[in-house]
């Protein structure tokens, strides 16, 4: 439930979305309506996807799987997160076969083991899923006060599956005046060069989560992004960014339709 810091961010998600007002016209001839839409190939039945949530073990022992399973039954798309408590694999064997279900993506974090990331790319692609979505918008984790006070860690048995394996990067000595933030944590930081990289990988289109302002809206598209993804991260990363529904029409407006816009953070019905 939490936010980082002050969780502003993380109240203002649900409330820009509750500001909204619609506009209801009258006694049009609606036969034929539909909520259909088409989105990188695909017809979806709505514009619904599951957003990538981590360790949902957490909240039942069926977790990812039962998550996936109810997203197929209701035509929903599943973008399942790196940090997935059940196994890529297992997820993909479950529904991919299932013939009305949404789209079935896989969210990435880029590690500073590069080697580590490309075999996890494969793994994905090999497994069935038909999009990447690189999280851009979280190259450390957000100061989460409300977690740090509960002290809050995960339970045995429950962990990052996929990440398996993966070795810390070698520690990197502080020389006097520097930065344990710059020098260190961020010195693994994706940058724009990296979406080059990534798309060199792999034959899945590339989506980008955690896009907020425009200028990186059109460098996505520059740098050959296949979708961005409007997003705050949940107001899980950085306090005070502005609430997604409010960000979202320029980034719309950047792009002008040139590739598809999606949103998270905050929607709740």
């Amino acid at each position: 439930n939490g936010g980082a810091a002050d969780e502003i961010t993380l109240r203002e998600n649900q409330q820009a979305w509750q500001h909204l007002r619609l506009a209801p016209r009258v006694l049009q001839r609606l036969q034929g309506g539909h909520t259909r839409v088409p989105l990188l190939g695909r017809t979806l039945a709505h514009p619904i996807l599951i957003a990538p949530m981590a360790y949902q073990r957490l909240a039942h022992p069926h977790g990812e799987l039962a998550t996936a399973l109810a997203a197929a039954a209701l035509g929903a798309g599943l973008v399942l997160s790196t940090q997935a408590s059940t196994a890529l694999e297992e997820v993909a064997r479950l529904v991919r076969g299932e013939v009305d279900r949404g789209p079935l993506w896989f969210q990435l974090y880029l590690q500073p083991d590069r080697a580590f990331t490309r075999e996890l790319v494969q793994r994905a692609e090999a497994a069935g899923y038909e999009a990447l979505v690189l999280t851009v918008d979280a190259p450390v984790s957000g100061v989460r006060d409300r977690e740090r006070r509960a002290g809050f860690v995960l339970p045995p048995g429950i962990f990052a599956v996929n990440l398996q394996g993966l070795r810390p990067p070698p520690a990197n000595p502080l020389q006097p005046g520097q930065s344990a933030l710059f020098d260190d944590l961020l010195m693994h930081a994706p940058s724009w060069d990296d979406i080059a990289w990534l798309r060199s990988l792999t034959r899945l289109p590339v989506l980008l989560k955690g896009i907020t302002h425009p200028a990186d809206a059109q460098l996505a598209l520059e740098h050959g992004a296949a979708g961005v993804i409007v997003s705050n991260h949940g107001g899980r990363t950085l306090d005070t960014v502005p609430p997604t529904a409010e960000l979202l029409p320029a980034v719309v407006q950047t792009v002008g339709g040139a590739l598809p816009v999606l949103v998270d953070g905050g929607i709740r019905r």
